[in-house]
């Protein structure tokens, strides 16, 4: 079925098809992806249809954004499948450059963040990241000239730093944020939860739970700190490694003010097992 699909893996091929639509007066839509693709990703292309009439879907395994320490050789690689499950999606294009091909020899540029990159979230633990992040997101914006890109919310800080980046930058695209997919228990959606063990995830949608509940919590006004760290123990409890649990401004990330909460995000990343699970509600 998926060999109608079309799959571009140099520059000169993907811009054809996209001058041939751009030509036509056609609207493109790009969700960028590491492949491993799942009902999140369905979610994402489904909100491309609605968007554009032409969607592309990049898969590219981006070295840039891991640390030494990550699991980049073993994130899971499944295009043969990936590629069947956008052909039943009627995808219009695949984009799937090597790494050879995003970074060619000599390649020395990267892009400088502050903002929501620098929010003391995800960039406290991950320094690298959303540079490596940034950096080939503006790549695959640039390369696929689209007016729309679809980014799931259960990476928050990274919509966040995304839509900054492409405001800054003057780029001529719309970011959308879609919202988080579930399992029928609550947790969200994610190429790394196939690294559960039976018992991590069964305990994996205490993430969610406990999210839900601080910000209810919160929204009955009850005091920040002893919510936050009430659910920190919930979930020390239950047998997570906590990196954060965190109540943020939703726009800028920034810490809550007493005076003016505004709208309120709460985010969490921790570790259960080997497997470094991140998720966000809002209050």
């Amino acid at each position: 079925m998926s060999d109608g699909l079309p799959v571009a893996r140099t520059l000169p091929a993907l811009r054809r098809a996209v001058m041939k639509w751009r030509s036509a007066g056609d609207r493109v839509a790009l969700v960028p992806t590491m492949g491993a693709l799942h009902a999140g990703h369905t979610a994402l292309v489904r909100a491309a249809k609605r968007r554009g009439k032409r969607v592309v879907v990049s898969i590219f395994v981006n070295p840039t954004q891991f640390a030494p320490e990550e699991d980049l050789g073993t994130y899971p690689r499944t295009f043969d499948s990936d590629r069947e499950a956008l052909a039943r999606l009627s995808v219009d294009l695949i984009w799937a450059p090597s790494t050879q091909v995003m970074y060619r020899s000599g390649f020395a540029t990267r892009i400088t963040l502050a903002g929501p990159a620098a929010a003391g979230l995800e960039d406290k633990f991950r320094p690298h990241f959303f540079a490596g992040v940034a950096t080939v997101v503006a790549k695959l914006l640039i390369q696929c000239a689209p007016d729309f890109a679809m980014f799931g919310e259960k990476d928050y800080q990274q919509l966040k730093v995304v839509s900054q980046m492409a405001n800054d930058l003057d780029l001529p695209v719309k970011i959308i944020g879609v919202p988080t997919v579930r399992e029928n228990d609550g947790l969200a959606m994610s190429s790394r939860n196939a690294y559960l063990t039976a018992a991590e995830r069964v305990a994996a949608p205490t993430l969610y739970r406990v999210l839900k509940a601080c910000a209810g919590k919160i929204a009955r006004g009850q005091l920040l700190l002893r919510v936050l760290d009430e659910g920190s123990a919930a979930l020390e409890r239950a047998g997570f490694m906590l990196d954060y649990l965190e109540a943020r401004q939703a726009e800028t990330l920034a810490p809550i003010d007493r005076g003016n909460k505004g709208s309120v995000r709460l985010l969490a990343a921790a570790r259960l097992g080997r497997t470094r699970l991140i998720d966000n509600v809002a209050v």
